[in-house]
């Protein structure tokens, strides 16, 4: 009885995982779908707006009182959330899904060999650069990845790391209003950029129902899903899990945006995912320093 007990204890948060790795890539894929209606940057508004409205709902951040020593985290944290975002459909405008993601992956990669200075990381680091040197056009590469679309999937990963950094930070301090509270401040900063640009038109009846769908499926739903799976697995475990994601998005947008990868795309991109489960698996805390 223990036994089935014990199962399904690990198989709840690794469901909930898989269910929010698939719910934000589709999210991506339909916001993708949004572009030539209203560009990336409107794409971004809508995801961040209706994220907001739905996270707000849900966790009434009004009720928390953010201290003074978590003002500083939490902003930042908000902010590299919107940039993340905002980076991050940039780069999808010219990069199939898949790849945008892999390249993207490399900020939460680097956090977790910059957290264990053992040999076995540069392994990592290793496999981590020759999946980039495959995927990215240097080097006589034949993949056929725009450039500047990566350069802009580089920096959402950059985003990715500090929203890592800063969200612990923030969530030790302000509890589980961090995520609603920052989504907020990313939507008070990057929203008015695609209302800028689209104008009312942003709100159209034809594309309020996709954008809803947008917001929930790639931020209100996947992100309190993580958290339900986040207290009943270790972070490690969480991690390793989470490096299937440029799988899960590179099938998404095939499914859903016909997007197909050659064999040295997801040569480069597989390399990059084991670099990323490996430096998960073999990642130390740091211990104190006693004197």
């Amino acid at each position: 009885m223990s036994s089935v007990s014990d199962k399904s204890s690990v198989l709840l948060p690794v469901c909930l995982i898989i269910i929010a790795m698939i719910s934000v890539q589709s999210g991506a894929s339909l916001a993708k779908l949004l572009f030539p209606v209203v560009g990336a940057e409107g794409a971004t508004s809508l995801r961040l707006g209706f994220g907001a409205l739905v996270l707000t709902l849900v966790y009434k951040p009004w009720r928390t009182s953010v201290t003074r020593g978590g003002l500083l985290p939490m902003l930042v944290y908000g902010l590299v959330l919107g940039g993340m975002n905002f980076l991050f459909y940039q780069s999808i405008k010219t990069l199939p899904l898949g790849i945008a993601v892999a390249l993207e992956f490399t900020g939460p990669l680097s956090v977790a060999i910059l957290s264990s200075r053992r040999p076995v990381d540069f392994l990592w680091v290793i496999l981590a650069m020759l999946g980039l040197f495959v995927l990215l056009p240097v080097g006589g590469s034949n993949t056929h990845i725009d450039l500047t679309g990566a350069i802009y999937a580089i920096s959402a990963g950059a985003c990715w790391a500090l929203y890592i950094v800063y969200g612990k930070k923030a969530g030790i301090k302000n509890g589980q209003s961090t995520v609603a509270i920052g989504t907020l401040i990313a939507a008070v900063f990057f929203c008015p950029i695609g209302l800028v640009q689209n104008g009312l038109s942003l709100f159209g009846l034809s594309i309020l129902p996709i954008a809803l769908g947008v917001g929930i499926l790639s931020t209100a739903l996947p992100f309190s899903l993580e958290m339900m799976a986040l207290r009943r697995i270790p972070s490690r475990t969480f991690g390793t899990l989470m490096s299937m994601e440029p799988a899960v998005g590179a099938i998404s947008g095939m499914i859903i945006l016909q997007e197909h990868l050659t064999l040295e795309q997801w040569g480069g991109m597989f390399a990059i995912m084991v670099a990323s489960v490996g430096a998960t698996l073999t990642i130390r805390p740091m211990t104190k320093k006693t004197n």
